[in-house]
């Protein structure tokens, strides 16, 4: 990784941390803001912000229609929308997929919501720092950018997220499943081939 390309992912990864310890932050503050956080974000600048419409349409649908009987969280990547967090029964957990794929844009949603009582702040703190070691490993390796995988955790399971091929899929795995804190990885990738990487990442470059 570049200097320039290593300083702004260790930025973006500053304020996804600031985020995760101080409570919901809006992830674009003007175009500089959007400049940082996309740095070789292989997914086009209009699935970027669709991206962010689905979370916030997700979870506001979710919690207006069934209140206090999910703790959902939703990430979006490519339009694929992950729901992770707990439910109070079965009824309500099915409820939340069923609004989440009336969501505009949505083509895929993978409903991870646990059948359990709502997680603790200090469980979701701790997730939040455990998706936070594993982004803070990602910045040194040199197999893929930091910014092309999402990370979730939730109850100490960490959700992979990406445009990814399959040998860089196989390392952020590795180094997600040998970080401390993380029981279990769930690999909810995109799986591209070499050459559509190297196409996407050229045309990622070319618009910086």
């Amino acid at each position: 990784m570049n200097p320039i390309r290593k300083h702004l992912a260790l930025a973006t990864l500053a304020v996804a941390t600031l985020g995760a310890v101080q409570g919901c932050i809006p992830v674009i503050v003007g175009g500089t803001g959007m400049a940082v956080a996309m740095v070789s974000d292989r997914r086009s600048s209009g699935t970027y912000v669709e991206d962010e419409g689905i979370e916030w349409k997700a979870g506001k649908w979710i919690s207006d229609r069934l209140g206090d009987k999910v703790h959902v969280n939703a990430t979006a990547f490519n339009r694929k929308l992950l729901l992770t967090g707990e439910a109070f029964n079965e009824e309500s957990r099915e409820e939340a997929g069923r609004l989440a794929t009336s969501v505009e844009n949505v083509r895929e949603v993978i409903n991870e919501l646990r059948v359990a009582p709502t997680s603790s702040l200090g469980n979701r703190a701790n997730d939040s720092y455990i998706s936070s070691k594993v982004k803070a490993r990602f910045v040194d390796q040199k197999d893929f950018h930091v910014q092309q995988v999402k990370v979730v955790t939730e109850a100490g399971t960490t959700y992979l997220m990406g445009l990814v091929t399959e040998r860089e899929g196989s390392a952020a795995t590795e180094i997600a499943r040998t970080t401390k804190g993380v029981q279990k990885v769930v690999r909810v990738f995109e799986y591209i081939s070499e050459e559509e990487a190297r196409r996407l990442d050229g045309a990622a470059e070319s618009t910086q």
